[in-house]
């Protein structure tokens, strides 16, 4: 006896979900009820009608939305909360034939991926959302959403979402649509057959709108959560058609889909040379091989560092500097900058890291082996951190007292602003330090070999921080030099 099936599953699903955990391997796992699987096979139809599987990248960011990995026969992308919106970017950047889907729910998308997601549509970036608006936190638990009405109750809002406490939710198709860029926005239902029927076509004029390469499209669908809004399938339905459409009403709120031009953006580059080139730094003269080693006994363990002082003194600077110094001597280095809120004036540090082996963590908190301070509240603050045969290298510029330091603790100070500003250029100070710095190293802890290597390795780090900036360069070379010089003088005149 033959077998003839009518219908199928769409051809944009597997056949089988074998990556489904658990031996089920031909359903869905949404709860009764729920839009998702709606919603997915109306995705899926329309990726097999426009013969589009090959080419389309499914998006799956935290939430309910995570399980499509399971069931889209395309590729597909697992993103962190909130980041749907970045990811796509960069796909449909790098890759401007592929039709990208980003699919999202109310607390990821409305939530903590808003900006990520406005700012793709500001853009007009030629992708679509399918944005799933159940009004709650679906998978974690039933919390409140930024689209829970007012009124509404969920395990975080007991007592129903007050407009003065929590605020309005959120209209996202109408923020959308009042931007330029924006091709296509329109919210339609996950409810009766009428208002499903409108979601397919939604659906389908979104994904073409990629294919023509006509920009953003936003589909917004009001999709029902029975199991954390306690209701039957009809009261669903009928929260969906009435409490819910009543706020989030349905509609096309921007179609200029017919006029629109595709929109095509340059073309990124694929040359890996030329990629190469952008990103990182010209070999600087004729560098190291790759087996060199610095032979000095300081350099066999790992070697932490802060640099601290007032935004505006060149401390973040200084540190790439010296984190350029470690990488052209082959050593694994981390550089990790903190600063406040001010460009200029407000306080800034960074830590580095230098060794030969893996750096398991760029955190320098304690046990530091260099601290470079250049202002007083810094060295309140991180002296402390200096470990028992720390060495301390200090401002005395604007630092007048020499701090108490415990024994086996040594202690370094010039006065490298006043001498910047002698010099014509406040803005050196930090070479000045630096200079002062490989004065300690060469007469206290470096061999013959790597003293003579290192006002090379300077220079070389100086150019590759400060590329094309032959002036800039040959300047800190020179306050370099002045502060060397005065700190040598100053170490054999202690002696």
């Amino acid at each position: 006896m033959s077998e003839k099936v009518k219908l199928t599953r769409s051809k944009g699903f597997f056949d089988t979900f074998e990556r489904r955990p658990g031996p089920i391997k031909k359903n869905m796992s949404y709860c009764p009820g729920c839009g998702h699987g709606v919603l997915h096979k109306l995705i899926a139809e329309a990726i097999s009608d426009f013969g589009i599987k090959d080419r389309t990248v499914f998006i799956s960011p935290v939430g309910c939305s995570v399980f499509a990995y399971y069931y889209f026969d395309c590729f597909g992308v697992q993103v962190p909360h909130g980041r749907s919106a970045s990811v796509a970017t960069g796909l449909i950047r790098a890759n401007p034939e592929s039709i990208v889907i980003g699919y999202q729910g109310d607390g990821d998308l409305a939530a903590i991926g808003f900006n990520n997601f406005i700012q793709a549509a500001n853009r007009g970036e030629n992708y679509c959302v399918f944005f799933v608006n159940n009004v709650i936190y679906g998978m974690t638990g039933g919390q409140m959403a930024p689209t829970s009405l007012i009124g509404q109750k969920t395990t975080t809002s007991p007592y129903g979402r007050s407009e003065l406490n929590e605020g309005y939710p959120l209209r996202v198709c109408e923020m959308v649509a009042g931007l330029e860029a924006p091709v296509y926005v329109e919210r339609v239902a996950l409810s009766t057959t009428k208002n499903i029927i409108k979601a397919r076509q939604a659906v389908r004029k979104a994904l073409q709108n990629s294919i023509d390469k006509k920009g953003f499209s936003l589909v917004e669908l009001l999709s029902g959560c029975p199991v954390n809004l306690k209701f039957d399938a009809g009261q669903m339905n009928d929260f969906i058609d009435n409490e819910m459409s009543s706020y989030f009403p349905l509609g096309v709120f921007k179609d200029e889909s017919a006029k629109r031009a595709p929109k095509i953006r340059p073309e990124p580059i694929f040359d890996a040379e030329k990629v190469r080139e952008a990103m990182y730094a010209p070999k600087i003269g004729e560098g190291v091989a790759a087996d060199y080693r610095c032979t000095s006994e300081i350099f066999e363990r790992e070697l932490r560092i802060k640099i601290a002082g007032f935004g505006g003194q060149g401390v973040l600077s200084l540190g790439l500097i010296i984190a350029a110094m470690g990488k052209q001597r082959n050593f694994n280095v981390s550089w990790l900058p903190s600063y406040g809120p001010e460009m200029r004036g407000g306080t800034a540090n960074c830590a580095l890291i230098v060794n030969r082996n893996t750096i398991g963590s760029p955190i320098v908190d304690s046990n530091c082996d260099l601290l470079i301070i250049l202002n007083k509240p810094s060295l309140e603050k991180y002296l402390p951190e200096l470990s028992p045969n720390g060495v301390l290298l200090y401002d005395s510029s604007t630092i007048e007292n020499m701090p108490k330091v415990a024994d086996g603790q040594s202690v370094f100070e010039l006065k490298a602003s006043d001498i910047a500003e002698e010099f014509g250029n406040l803005k050196c100070a930090n070479t000045v330090i630096l200079g002062a710095l490989t004065a300690i190293l060469k007469e206290k802890f470096l061999n013959k070999v790597d003293s003579a290597d290192i006002d090379g390795l300077v220079a070389d780090a100086l150019t590759e921080c400060f590329r094309g900036k032959t002036k800039i360069v040959n300047l800190n070379m020179e306050t370099y030099k002045i502060g060397q010089n005065q700190m040598t003088e100053q170490i054999k005149a202690d002696k």
